[in-house]
């Protein structure tokens, strides 16, 4: 599990900020019991450091989270001024027996890339700079997913929400008013 976890964090572009793992963490059985292992790193460390940090306690009933940030463009409360900010991105492998087999429905490697308003920014007005700025996060996600599927052994890939639309069909959407 957790080379393929090291795959996956090789080809995710830290933030130029806040670089490296910045958490991990091993979680034992099932979500409802406590974590083995939780350590915070300032400054964030490799991402071949904080699967070292993991190996000690490889077992199939387990899961490990991995924290760390990449830099998105980020509207100001008044959406005019964009800055690029550190997103916090979790990542999240289980093993088969972890939380009896829910990797089968959320997959071995999960990785939270935060609230979809990233992505779409539905409240922005789309001007020439807010498209750019969108277009670039956008291209940031599919680029990360591309190269994690291209250089791992990935078997499938999903986009998901907590909201109730799609999330794919969301980012189409609002690529298509950004093109």
């Amino acid at each position: 599990m957790l080379p393929h976890m090291f795959a996956v964090l090789q080809q995710f572009p830290f933030s130029q900020q806040r670089p490296g793992i910045t958490y991990a963490a091993v979680q034992p059985v099932s979500w409802n019991e406590a974590s083995v292992l939780e350590r915070r790193f300032s400054p964030g460390i490799a991402p071949e450091e904080a699967v070292v940090v993991a190996a000690d306690l490889i077992h199939d009933d387990y899961a490990y989270i991995f924290d760390g940030y990449w830099d998105l463009w980020t509207p100001e409360e008044n959406g005019r001024e964009w800055r690029l900010i550190p997103s916090l991105v979790k990542f999240i492998v289980q093993g088969e027996e972890f939380d009896e087999g829910t990797y089968q429905e959320t997959g071995h490697i999960e990785i939270d890339f935060g609230l979809d308003s990233l992505f779409v920014q539905e409240n922005i007005e789309l001007t020439e700079e807010t498209q750019a700025k969108i277009r670039d996060n956008l291209a940031k996600l599919v680029e990360f997913t591309k190269k994690a599927e291209m250089n791992t052994r990935a078997t499938s890939r999903r986009l998901w929400s907590e909201s109730e639309e799609s999330l794919p069909q969301k980012l189409l959407a609002r690529l298509q008013r950004v093109q």
